[in-house]
């Protein structure tokens, strides 16, 4: 019967759950079930009911609360909830209390006996509550909700300076200590195997903690000193960010924010943390490293002056010693940049648009072609670069011959030098002779000057020259002799070729052509001066070439005159090395300033880095970098004086009148400027034309106008006058 099955199973739970429940043997919800079922049983058969009222009379026994328990589970569950919730917020409240009552001060004595601990017997606890003292010196000024956060207080500037110096100096030792690692260095390969250990599980998060709370009061610190120290003793730990690829990634861009926008030493020490991330960590930081210094010096070089030339030169020269870490990843991303300018050029060519021509002749533009060509120059040689010189030499050609106008002069001697330095570092020909020379057919290098003598004209710090310039003997002069400077530089190049007789051929009629149409005696004379050597040269050449017996496909060809090569015995060579000592000297009292950073650091050996102990004695400097009572937050940044903005303010407005005056309006020309143009040229020289007379003409048109009121002015009483005298006849 299926009514003493149930009883039977109501037995069964009862005598199992007498132990858990105690006083009910059923559960919540099941009283009421089986009360209905007993309820049930008495209907149908009521003799086995008496039975069991008789000998089990437990079974039948049911009270109140246990009906009851079934509506109160429910309650009693949320009732639970609620005040697991309020306790929960009670004990974030007793421990926020509890956080601010347990903050402790740093105490100099206290920061004496942890490092005396961590130096003779390298406890950990001293460890950890030296990190903790860290921690809150690198974020000492931060928000309020920050601050909660931190396991102590306010700290002076003496221990700050304390905390600071001895981290710095002493935690990459003491991690290395406790990972087990070598002294210094170390592979990427090392701490991969690491990472696998027991031993970095234990000790990771002190590495994490001194590699994160450092980079974050580096983004804080204003003091180049202070930002130097740092940086120098974080390169020594540099190899633990292979194992924190998230801190790694801000380390590279807040290096690169260093490089680009810090002064002083800044930009140098920056640069060898990231080649020292680049040549230690490989793959993982060569990529955004290479993009992020190019973006970099692209926004440092829009502008050129005499005293920033040198130190673009200094940027250019740090960002190819980036790239020589690694040449095959160099290799594809110098092809993605050439490629960009070689768009841009393209458009120029294809749209003629002024826009166009603007992004080719700017500065900007300019000097990343001559960053592309210091790095062919500086890695020609090697294969994995060498590609690179073909396409860039092509781009370089096409923007000097776009607007091939006297005014560009400038800017195609400077391609030109580019095209020279290619030539030389990667053993090339180039046709650089014909952009020479059809520079010396135009008339404003052909014809005596108008327009006096001139002040004296630096051809490397502009790209274009006014009107009135062209017209001016230091601007000819200037023109003339860089154009006798690079060719005899080009023939120099192949001066020891089996060719060179027939390679100078060309140049030497075209140069005494020049010789006979020139007006200027002094230009006559130079060019005769460099006729004669190149004729030297030839029968220099014409007589070595005289013993040899094999033809000019021979391999043996690429041999000839190799020796004399080396010690620069040709006529040419001689006089070339005469031409560059002038050269030197001519530029030397153009340039009124002199960058130190550019002019000694500018140049990079091949020594390695310093022996450790030198570096030593550079960080003991770090106790007068940190002396000062400088804390990071508060007060950081303070504002400079008037006399400092007012002097920022005349350089904006001289940067915008130069800016103003090197974004004139482009258009494409033929070779010569003469009368003989076509309507190309006459049109654009009209355009120029109103173009300049536009500023004048608005300031003349102002100057009508203040005697026109005058005249009005003074014609009305002249009126009152005549009528008057009217009225009076």
């Amino acid at each position: 019967m299926e009514e003493q099955r149930s009883v039977k199973t109501s037995k069964s739970r009862k005598n199992k759950g007498e132990s858990k429940i105690g006083k009910s043997s059923k559960s919540p919800g099941q009283a009421k079930e089986h009360k209905d079922q007993l309820e049930r049983l008495r209907e149908k058969d009521p003799e086995f009911y008496g039975f069991l009222k008789e000998h089990d009379q437990e079974l039948l026994q049911f009270d109140d609360e246990d009906i009851e328990e079934d509506s109160d589970a429910d309650l009693k569950e949320s009732e639970t909830q609620d005040d697991e919730i309020e306790a929960d917020e009670d004990d974030d409240d007793v421990a926020q209390k509890k956080r601010k009552q347990s903050k402790k001060v740093v105490t100099s004595e206290m920061v004496d006996s942890w490092c005396n601990a961590i130096k003779e017997h390298g406890k950990l606890s001293a460890i950890h509550s030296l990190m903790k003292a860290f921690r809150t010196a690198c974020h000492y000024g931060d928000d309020k909700e920050d601050e909660s956060l931190l396991d102590f207080s306010v700290m002076s500037s003496s221990v700050f300076n304390k905390v600071m110096i001895f981290v710095l100096k002493e935690m990459d030792g003491i991690m290395r200590k406790l990972l087990e690692l070598p002294a210094f260095g170390g592979k990427k390969e090392t701490i991969l195997d690491l990472m696998n250990t027991k031993r970095w599980k234990n000790y990771n998060h002190l590495v994490k903690s001194y590699l994160g709370n450092a980079l974050h009061v580096l983004r804080q610190m204003t003091d180049t000193e202070m930002i130097s120290f740092t940086l120098r003793r974080l390169q020594y730990s540099s190899i633990f960010l292979t194992a924190f690829p998230v801190l790694l990634r801000k380390y590279i861009k807040t290096a690169l924010d260093l490089w680009g926008l810090g002064g002083g030493s800044l930009p140098l020490v920056s640069l060898l943390f990231l080649r020292d991330l680049c040549v230690r960590l490989g793959s993982d930081c060569l990529d955004e490293s290479f993009k992020g210094i190019y973006k970099a010096y692209v926004l440092n070089c829009q502008f050129i002056t005499a005293a920033k030339l040198q130190h673009v030169q200094f940027r250019a020269n740090c960002v190819i010693e980036l790239y020589g870490v690694d040449l095959p990843t160099a290799y594809q991303q110098a092809f993605v940049f050439i490629r960009q300018l070689a768009m841009i050029l393209r458009e120029a060519l294809s749209s003629k648009t002024k826009e166009a021509f603007r992004k080719v002749y700017e500065w900007k533009f300019m000097n990343c072609l001559e960053l592309w060509t210091g790095a062919v120059s500086a890695y020609g040689s090697e294969p994995e670069f060498r590609p690179v010189a073909y396409p860039l030499a092509q781009v370089i050609y096409g923007v000097a011959r776009l607007v091939p106008t006297a005014r560009y002069f400038p800017l195609r001697l400077r391609c030109i030098r580019m095209l020279n330095r290619i030539a030389a570092s990667t053993g090339t020909f180039t046709p650089v002779s014909m952009l020479l020379l059809d520079m010396l057919e135009m008339k404003e290098l052909n014809r005596p000057t108008t327009g006096g003598v001139g002040k004296a004209i630096d051809l490397r710090t502009v790209l274009k020259v006014s009107k009135p310039t062209l017209k001016t003997r230091a601007f000819q002069e200037a023109c003339v002799l860089s154009v006798v400077d690079e060719l005899a530089e080009h023939l120099a190049q192949w001066g020891h070729s089996v060719a060179f007789p027939e390679l100078s051929f060309i140049p030497a009629v075209r140069l005494r052509t020049f010789c006979k149409s020139t007006k200027v005696e002094r230009f006559r004379k130079a060019m005769r001066e460099l006729i004669r050597q190149v004729e030297a040269n030839c029968q220099f050449t014409n007589e070595r070439r005289m013993s040899i017996s094999f033809l000019p496909n021979d391999p043996a060809a690429a041999s000839f005159l190799e020796e004399e090569k080396k010690s620069g015995a040709s006529p040419l060579s001689k006089y070339v090395a005469t031409l560059r000592e002038v050269a030197k000297q001519r530029n030397a009292s153009l340039s009124e300033t002199s960058v130190l950073v550019g002019e000694h650091s500018s140049v990079f050996g091949s020594k390695g880095r310093e022996s450790d102990e030198e570096d030593d004695t550079r960080d003991e400097e770090g106790t007068a970098v940190f002396s000062s009572s400088w804390l990071p937050g508060k007060g950081s940044k303070a504002e400079p004086p008037k006399d400092v903005k007012k002097k920022k303010r005349k350089r904006r407005t001289e940067r915008q009148d130069q800016v103003a005056m090197d974004e004139d309006i482009v258009q494409e020309l033929v070779l010569s400027s003469d009368e003989e143009d076509g309507s190309l040229s006459d049109t654009f020289s009209a355009e120029e034309d109103e173009e300049e007379k536009q500023a004048p003409s608005k300031l003349e048109s102002k100057k009508p106008k203040r005697s026109t009121n005058k005249s009005k002015n003074s014609s009305k009483p002249q009126a009152k006058r005549s009528k008057k005298s009217k009225a009076a006849n």
